[in-house]
């Protein structure tokens, strides 16, 4: 039973210090994340559909 406290505490120690390490994005760096995320989505849409259409080509229904 200790162990498992021992843990959360542990836990607890490293989330507070991640969280104080942690800041704020600036307008740049939002920006860039958010044109990253919308390539992968595209991408990945992109290949989902393609599979799709082989599947639907391959089986004809």
């Amino acid at each position: 039973m200790t162990s498992t406290i021992e843990k959360i505490k542990t836990f607890l120690s490293e989330s507070k210090r991640v969280l104080l390490v942690t800041r704020k994005p600036g307008m740049k760096e939002f920006k860039l994340a958010v044109k990253i995320t919308g390539i992968g989505m595209i991408l990945i849409g992109l290949i989902g559909m393609l599979i799709r259409m082989v599947g639907y080509f391959i089986t004809g229904s």
